[in-house]
Formats: structure tokens, C-alpha cells, sequence
């Protein structure tokens, strides 16, 4: 019996999980089996014990894999010995007494505050209908910090100019209305604009932004017109919408907004979401206290 296909299988048509989340699984587990078969001989899987495993996982480590990418891998582990023991097909789980090595904390990366001044300040956007409604986008990540998939979905109807605020549809479809920004206003009222021109009646049930043809955007559009401006001002690593809803609550909360107010305004479930983004305020303050403190 193939045990690794009879897993695969259930997770295909019984789990019916993604083909991505199928090929990881697949990959990770003939890496294992690969790895168990040219260092110890051993090419049944039920032989294999904790210290095999332990060993595997110190030798990935050692080639340099991120803690990341050895908790998947250890996470494919768990989910194939825990689905044999269930069927029977296997006594034993080894990976009981395996432990994943403790993920570290990962600071979200974020644009400094001088760089989207010089993002909105300059004449990077074009004037004309493709350069207003990129500016737009942007805009509107950076005042309200939404994410991708909410951007995308926002149609006319959603944008309330008297109060200067949109209604956004987040995840497990919670609907929040978020604030904002005079500047992001105004840029709005100058795309929607240009959009009535270009397509004539401006259409309540219409979504926003669209490509040339009227379409609506989908994300990597959005992904690689972010990706375009931010290249222009900032040399960080991840240069993506995220990175704007990342640099939206720090700069926030760098400036003294209240943390349950951040949370509310991006959506998050619970406030250990919204943590994550104190760490970079407590650096600003450290570094802050390093140039003023006489002993510091």
C-alpha cells in the first residue's frame, strides 16, 4: 500500500483541499521519504521513529530553510501519521513526540512616513484616467488600511462623500464602515469624475475600479500597480498592498492612535492581530529615547 498516495487521495477527495495546499503536502512528504531512504535505508514509513524525524528536522534547519518552511513541513508530517492512525493503517504516531521549532516573531514591514509624503506630493501619477484611479488605489489603502479583496469589491454605492467614509465587506462577510481622509476624497471625486466621462451614466451598482475596458480590477492588476509606485519610492523588501494596510496601522499607532480604534478600523477578529504592529512603535520610541536620554 502507498501510504503517502492514500493520504493524498483523501486530502483530494474527501478534504477537498486546495491544489496548492495538495502539490506543499506532496512535496514535502516525498522530500521526507527521499530523505529517509538515502541516509538511513529505511523506505516504510511506519519504521520511521521520532528520532528520524527530530534528525530530519535539524538537518533542514541546517540547510538554511526558514522556521516557516520547516513548521509546513512538520505540519504535513503531523496531518499524514495522524490520518493513518485514525484509518488504522498505522499504531503509532511518532510525530507525538516531535516539536516544532517556536516560530519568531516577524516585524510587518512598513513604508516610512517621509516616503508616502514623496509618493503623493510628486507628479509620479499620470494625469489621466489610468493614473487618477491608480492614485485612487492607493490613496485608499493608505487612508483606510482595507485589504485587497475589499478594495476590489467597493461599488459607488459604498462611498459616502457627506460623511467621508466607505463600507467595506471583510472577511466571514462583517460589513465595517471606515473614515476617510480629506485627500483620499478629493482624489476619489476627480476618478469618479473621469470614470462618468469614460463610460457615460455613472452606475450606482458599478464597482469602482475598473481596467480601460470597464472591467473590474482583479488582484494582481492591483498587485503590480502598487508594486509599480512603491518601487519609485522605497528599496524594503515586500512592496504589495499589504504592505500599505502594514504601514496604514503603524503610522497610526506611531502617532498615538488608540490601538482598539486601529483594530476596528482594519477588521481584525481580536487585538492580538493588531499587536503585532506595536513592536515597530516601541523601536520608534527606543530609538527616540536612545538620542534624547542624557544615559541612555
Amino acid at each position: 500500500m502507498d501510504l503517502i498516495a492514500v493520504f493524498l487521495n483523501n486530502l483530494q477527495y474527501e478534504r477537498r483541499v486546495s491544489a496548492n495546499t495538495l502539490t506543499s503536502y506532496k512535496t514535502d512528504l516525498d522530500q521526507f521519504t527521499t530523505y529517509l531512504s538515502d541516509q538511513f535505508t529505511v523506505t516504510d514509513l511506519k519504521e520511521c521513529d521520532a528520532q528520524l524525524i527530530r534528525t530530519w528536522i535539524i538537518t533542514l534547519i541546517e540547510d538554511g530553510n526558514s522556521t516557516r518552511t520547516v513548521n509546513r513541513k512538520i505540519s504535513a508530517l503531523k496531518s499524514f501519521y495522524r490520518y493513518h492512525v485514525k484509518m488504522g493503517t498505522m499504531d503509532e504516531n511518532p510525530m507525538e513526540r516531535v516539536t516544532a521549532p517556536k516560530m519568531s516573531k516577524r516585524v510587518p514591514e512598513y513604508v516610512a512616513n517621509d516616503d508616502m509624503e514623496k509618493l503623493f506630493s510628486g507628479d509620479l501619477f499620470e494625469d489621466n484616467f489610468e493614473g487618477w484611479r491608480d492614485r485612487a488605489i492607493i490613496e485608499l489603502f493608505y487612508s483606510t488600511g482595507m485589504r485587497l479583496s475589499e478594495l476590489l469589491n467597493i461599488k459607488q454605492q459604498d462611498v459616502d462623500f457627506y460623511e467621508n467614509s466607505v463600507k467595506v465587506l471583510g472577511k466571514r462577510n462583517k460589513e465595517r464602515v471606515v473614515p476617510v481622509t480629506m485627500a483620499a476624497r478629493e482624489v476619489l471625486l476627480k476618478y469618479l469624475g473621469l470614470f462618468e466621462e469614460k463610460y457615460s451614466e455613472s452606475n450606482k451598482n458599478s464597482f469602482i475600479f475598473v481596467t480601460p475596458k470597464g472591467k473590474k480590477m482583479y488582484p494582481k492588476l492591483v498587485y503590480n500597480i502598487v508594486r509599480k509606485y512603491l518601487d519609485m519610492i522605497t528599496t524594503i523588501d515586500k512592496r504589495s498592498p499589504h504592505v500599505i494596510r502594514h504601514t496604514f496601522a503603524t503610522h497610526l499607532l506611531n502617532n498615538g492612535a488608540d490601538i482598539n480604534a486601529v483594530k476596528e478600523i482594519l477588521g481584525h477578529a481580536n487585538l492580538a492581530a493588531t499587536q503585532v504592529y506595536t513592536h515597530n512603535s516601541i523601536e520608534k520610541l527606543k530609538s527616540i529615547y536612545k538620542q534624547a536620554h542624557p544615559r541612555a
